[in-house]
């Protein structure tokens, strides 16, 4: 135990005494400390431990929901990331049930939250509106009373965020991944800069300290990576392991893979490890079962707001024109490194490891995208914003999902290979435009964001189509962003510029 159930005798928590439908704490004394004191100093004591701020733009955060002895300086690493002086509307905090299943999941409408550092309003209209009929929210308090991983992330964001805060506490109850994309659906259009996202997981479950240390970095990889079904499919892969003691690589995997399917259609959206530890590395647990867990942040795009300039010049051409200039036998090293990929994935469903030297040219940090033709007919293109990776690691990322995420089309097949033409499109940074009369179609892309909707063409797609400025950004809009015909008009537009390239500019080698 770690202290008295809890104690509404002291300062903040005397003034906001529970009601009768709040939800009390059921966690308190167990996983953290149980009165106001105690717990106030814990987490004084695991933000002075915990990895400083280094992100900004956040617009949500993963955190583990053990005992704080185990999990808190984790757990206090993302919510570090948080400016503690913004104001926000609303926290949303989701968890994967650890109790109950059914399909859907649970919203909690019955009152106020509360924790011994007093009490959190619940927006309760933003819990009806999900709780429409018809929807996949309902209330189940068998799914809410004992229900720990929500309730464990309050007190940090009590204690952390300065001003004041509605909570909208969700608990996912399905095993569908069906259902998780639908719920990410629902939530979608309450992502801005006013709310944040809580998504509450630990990692592996009882594997060795070295065993957990190795597949907790895997798993992180397969979330950072931003694809929902490659999530899916490593985490099949791990079922047939033979981890000793391996349980699950990802108790939340619903909430993380919700989280995915909301974020997914924003090339500028970025996932970042923050900090990683397991229940080994604490003086109060063993190393040969443990319990894993990650800090990470989900941050949205940072714009250049000045002119572009020359950002990486491997020829010594110097031309300033904002992209990138690379020599022929860089190129067709990327083309190579794409090619292979898609190969080696495709057939064995596993990455491509380059055997060569690889140049510094393609080590910078750059957003890409790749592009798969058939016959001379789009078959995929996915691409990103921005870059953790060397470039020719996201090449390589960008390759595989370009040939087995687009949802647009069916996985490439191995037979296809030999029809396939691939495009790289190394890009410039953004710039926030002003005025539409910026653009130039044929030099730069776009990037359109209107609130939770965003959708990109690159440059090519103008010189490809013949659209004049207008004809562009219409049908970016309407077309990618989802926005109509004119919702470029009151929404925020970026320019970019890219260094194109194919395997058709080098006589169609596919080597």
């Amino acid at each position: 135990m770690m202290g008295t159930f809890f104690d509404f005798g002291h300062g903040a928590a005397a003034q906001d005494k529970p009601g009768k439908g709040d939800r009390k704490p059921s966690a308190a004394g167990h996983f953290y400390p149980g009165s106001q004191a105690e717990l106030s100093r814990t987490l004084a004591g695991l933000f002075s431990a915990a990895t400083p701020c280094k992100s900004r733009h956040v617009l949500a955060v993963v955190a583990p929901h053990a005992g704080f002895v185990y999990s808190g300086i984790v757990a206090a690493s993302s919510y570090n990331q948080l400016d503690p002086g913004k104001e926000y509307d609303n926290v949303f905090v989701i968890g994967s049930s650890h109790y109950v299943a059914f399909d859907g999941a649970s919203v909690y409408d019955r009152g106020d939250y509360v924790t011994p550092l007093g009490k959190v309003p619940v927006n309760k209209e933003i819990a009806a509106k999900l709780m429409a009929p018809g929807r996949l929210f309902s209330f189940h308090a068998e799914a809410d009373s004992n229900e720990h991983c929500i309730e464990v992330q309050v007190p940090f964001l009590q204690y952390h965020l300065k001003k004041g805060f509605r909570l909208v506490p969700i608990v996912i109850a399905t095993q569908s991944e069906a259902t998780c994309r639908s719920v990410a659906e629902a939530l979608k259009p309450f992502v801005n800069e006013r709310n944040l996202f809580v998504f509450s997981t630990d990692f592996s479950h009882y594997p060795s300290w070295a065993d957990a240390k190795v597949t907790d970095k895997a798993t992180c990889d397969a979330i950072v990576a931003g694809s929902p079904g490659k999530l899916v499919k490593f985490l099949d892969s791990y079922k047939t392991s033979r981890i000793p003691n391996l349980a699950t690589n990802l108790c939340g995997w619903t909430s993380i893979l919700t989280m995915l399917y909301m974020f997914r259609d924003d090339p500028a959206i970025k996932i970042t490890p923050v900090k990683y530890m397991n229940s080994g590395d604490s003086e109060n647990g063993d190393k040969q079962q443990v319990v894993g867990y990650w800090s990470l942040v989900v941050t949205g795009p940072e714009p250049q707001e000045t002119g572009s300039a020359v950002l990486h010049d491997p020829a010594g051409a110097g031309h300033g024109t904002g992209t990138f200039d690379f020599s022929p036998s860089d190129k067709i090293l990327m083309l190579k490194i794409a090619r292979k990929t898609i190969i080696k994935y495709v057939g064995e469903r596993r990455v491509y490891e380059p055997d060569f030297p690889i140049p510094d040219g393609l080590k910078i940090h750059a957003g890409v995208f790749v592009t798969l033709k058939k016959h001379g007919e789009l078959r995929g293109c996915i691409g990103r914003f921005t870059a953790d990776l060397p470039l020719y690691r996201l090449i390589s990322e960008m390759a595989i999902a370009s040939a087995t995420e687009d949802s647009r089309f069916d996985t490439v097949k191995l037979k296809e290979l030999g029809s396939l033409e691939i495009e790289i499109s190394v890009l410039s940074p953004l710039k926030k435009i002003q005025s539409p009369g910026e653009i130039v179609p044929g030099r730069h892309g776009i990037y359109i964001k209107k609130g939770n909707r965003s959708g990109t063409f690159l440059p090519q797609v103008a010189m490809e189509t013949g659209w004049n400025r207008e004809e562009f950004l219409g049908h970016c809009a309407r077309d990618k962003a989802g926005i109509g015909w004119d919702g470029w008009k009151d929404a925020e537009i970026y320019t970019y510029e890219a260094c194109v390239f194919s395997e058709d500019e080098f006589n169609g080698s596919k080597d």
